[in-house]
């Protein structure tokens, strides 16, 4: 019971084997010339391998400009930068950039090639035979949720902002680099698509376990994403480089408490993951089904409403039980305004969406958008409470809520359902 918040974030991401490379800037510094200021001044950090830092603060801060530094897109004026016990600064440049995975907004897709031809270039660079290439780009557009067979023929133009990004990341991962770097990538979509977004990085990382550094201005998605969060103020200088969770407990000074907004009990909400409360799991059906047995079944569970859901238990809308009233069959049909989100989301990303749902709640989805169950009112008030207790020095804390994921959860955790 001496665990605290931060630890089912340790679990969730210790699930794979590392595949990432540390990386350590010792005393890098950027100077233009003409300028007074340093873009970046004497920098040293240590981000190790296979986590995510996130890198924030205000604009002209340097925070891209260390980004890029470390794939040399920007030269360093001073200093080293290590990759992996390689000094970056002694290879060859355009060599080094292949093998570190480089995302921007919109993915930086190239508008004439299809999404194939984009997530091979890199491997047709590196001489790559056209078998393997071909595997790995099947593999790695189904890593990020897109189908091989609808998506690898079309071009950017015909994708969304968030397909775009998804094509993006493939591409950065395609040949299987040590570290991914990403320049604000998720800042040019709508908050639902930036929010699934961020759940599909943190899904691909449990699996990967790449070392990734984002720049990124939201506080909340620093958060959300960062296993270490390092701020930036004028000059390339880190005010403070911590955890998550201590930078909201004890912010370093007024600059950092300013992005913290003091440690609100609603932006401790951003450190809670969806898997790591219980779930309650509505109750559902499928087209074709006998709509007075559906009823039954709901009535029986105490249910007011059902999730409709396709053969491969993806959701498809909502259905009220007024809707189940006479005899017939459950007709087929979408819902544009369900709201889903990713067991990675996290309860402020919940609230968010619980917030515009017409149900109150959100459907909880998984791997290949499988539901896995509801988060409610109830759940978040619950854990609101538990992050009180917590902050005030009680015993309580999240670590005692039942999860249905027992493979990062302690012993004895049960899915709690109705």
């Amino acid at each position: 019971m001496s665990e605290t918040v931060a630890s089912t974030r340790s679990a969730e991401t210790d699930s794979g084997p590392v595949s990432g490379a540390e990386v350590i800037l010792e005393n890098v510094g950027k100077r233009y010339p003409g300028q007074q200021q340093p873009a970046v001044g004497d920098l040293s950090m240590t981000i190790n391998a296979g986590e995510i830092v996130m890198l924030v603060g205000p604009s002209g801060c340097g925070k891209t400009t260390t980004l890029k530094m470390i794939n040399r897109l920007i030269e360093p004026t001073s200093g080293r930068i290590m990759l992996g016990g390689e000094d970056i600064i002694k290879a060859n440049g355009d060599e080094l950039r292949r093998r570190i995975g480089y995302v921007i907004q919109a993915g930086g897709l190239f508008p004439h090639m299809t999404v194939e031809a984009n997530v091979k270039l890199v491997p047709n660079m590196l001489g790559w035979d056209k078998k393997k290439t071909a595997t790995r780009t099947e593999e790695l557009l189904d890593l990020v949720g897109l189908d091989p067979k609808v998506y690898r023929s079309r071009y950017p133009k015909e994708l969304s902002g968030g397909q775009q990004q998804r094509v993006g990341v493939a591409r950065a991962l395609a040949a299987d680099p040590p570290v991914l770097l990403m320049d604000e990538p998720f800042g040019a979509v709508d908050p639902i698509t930036r929010q699934r977004l961020q759940d599909e990085l943190l899904r691909i990382q449990k699996e990967l376990r790449k070392t990734i550094i984002i720049v990124t201005h939201d506080f909340d998605e620093a958060v959300k994403l960062g296993d270490r969060i390092a701020i930036f103020r004028q000059g390339g200088e880190i005010v403070q480089y911590d955890t998550p969770e201590e930078i909201l407990a004890s912010p370093a000074d007024d600059f950092v408490e300013s992005f913290v907004g003091a440690g609100a009990t609603l932006r401790q909400l951003t450190l809670v993951r969806v898997k790591d409360v219980p779930l309650d799991m509505p109750v559902t059906a499928r087209i074709g089904e006998d709509k007075q047995e559906i009823a039954r079944r709901a009535m029986q569970e105490g249910a007011r409403d059902v999730v409709v859901v396709d053969e491969r238990n993806r959701p498809l809308r909502w259905v009220d039980l007024r809707e189940l009233e006479g005899s017939g069959k459950l007709a087929a049909g979408e819902d544009n305004k369900l709201k889903v989100i990713g067991e990675g989301a996290t309860l402020n990303d919940a609230l968010d969406t619980m917030l515009v749902s017409s149900h109150s709640s959100a459907i909880v989805v998984g791997r290949g958008n499988q539901i896995v169950g509801r988060v409610n009112v109830d759940i978040i008030t619950n854990a609101i409470a538990l992050l009180r207790s917590a902050r005030n020095g009680a015993n309580d804390d999240l670590d005692e809520m039942p999860d249905h994921d027992s493979s990062t959860r302690p012993s004895g955790a049960r899915r709690v359902t109705r």
